[in-house]
């Protein structure tokens, strides 16, 4: 018998009425088993949900959304620089466990720095209805986030500023963080010091160069490289400044792909005791490598929390000035950013 309901229900699509037939009871208890919307005794409710397993029942959330009278869908958005960094991964998490404490879903997918990708998953996200929009904003794709407020939807951006009115924003200390490191640089003896950057239209790139230069204004020997965006490039512009005539006694580097890279043409070269390195962002096994990588850290599952938090505030009504949240980093001293300037 439900072999046949299922096949027949496949044929036109089961409702929720097919539904209350099978289990002997009520449209509206169905309705308040599917929606949560009100108490149905234990019993009841898994009487509902093994009739709808019968029958292949499958809510239509968006459906219900359109009849609800505050036109919720129960989803934000999350708009990332790349998943598979452990950055933002550790974002995407934070970000999920705090929405799914409110029953929410969260739709995420990755800019890859690509203003043009960013803007189609603003779009798509807002043509979904999604309640509210978190954002790692590539900083060149400000008319897509323009076009969401106008319909309404709340806006939080993530690890960089923007410059729209009533966007709140969760940013870490990028300048003074930066500056912090460099100045123990400073104080281990180095002069020449080496900056490798990301590019210059991402926000933290400017403002973590700008620490760097506040304590090393000029660099006479250390060059200041800037839209390094892999691993690759980053290694093969370290051996590049390693063999000049005076190479760099240390490097800054303003992103973890970058440390990596760098700190690859180190140990290919022999010097990774001898030339200090500081990165910002930790990664994984920085701690094993010897030395290990002494690292600006952030921390994500903080940035994502606070960003969460600003979010559903504004779901549930406030409606003041935007804010802007900053999460300080920390400096974590492995070995690498110990390492002295030679002497003379």
């Amino acid at each position: 018998m439900a072999e046949d309901r299922r096949q027949a229900g496949a044929g036109r699509g089961v409702t929720m009425r097919d539904v209350a037939e099978r289990a002997g009871v009520g449209l509206a208890t169905v309705s308040r088993v599917v929606n949560g919307t009100s108490a149905v005794t234990p019993e009841l409710a898994d009487k509902v949900r093994e009739a709808a397993r019968d029958l292949g029942y499958r809510h239509d959330a968006t459906a219900s959304s359109l009849r609800r009278a505050d036109r919720r869908t129960d989803t934000v958005a999350l708009v990332l620089e790349d998943v598979a960094n452990p950055f933002s991964s550790a974002l995407q998490r934070a970000i999920t466990d705090a929405a799914s404490e409110r029953g929410v879903l969260v739709l995420s997918g990755s800019s890859d720095e690509n203003p043009i990708r960013e803007r189609d998953l603003v779009e798509t996200f807002t043509a979904r209805r999604a309640d509210g929009l978190i954002v790692v904003p590539t900083g060149r794709a400000d008319d897509a986030l323009r076009a969401a407020q106008s319909f309404g939807t709340p806006l939080v951006a993530v690890d960089r500023m923007v410059e729209l009115a009533g966007v709140d924003t969760v940013t870490v200390d990028n300048r003074e963080g930066t500056a912090a490191a460099a100045e123990r640089l400073r104080a281990a003896g180095h002069r020449r010091v080496a900056y490798f950057g990301d590019q210059p239209s991402i926000w933290t790139a400017g403002e973590r160069l700008a620490g760097f230069f506040d304590v090393f204004p000029q660099t006479p020997a250390g060059p200041v490289c800037r839209g390094l965006t892999s691993v690759e490039q980053a290694e093969q512009t370290a051996r590049e400044a390693l063999a000049a005539p005076e190479p760099p006694t240390a490097f800054v580097s303003g992103q973890n792909l970058i440390t990596i890279g760098i700190r690859r043409a180190l140990q290919e070269a022999g010097l990774e005791h001898r030339i200090a390195l500081v990165g910002f962002d930790d990664f994984p096994l920085a701690d094993l490598l010897t030395p290990g990588v002494s690292v600006i850290a952030q921390d994500p599952a903080q940035l994502g929390r606070e960003a969460a938090s600003l979010l559903f505030a504004r779901l549930d009504g406030y409606e003041g000035p935007a804010r802007h949240t900053i999460v300080p980093t920390r400096y974590i001293a492995r070995g690498s950013g110990e390492i002295p300037a030679p002497a003379g």
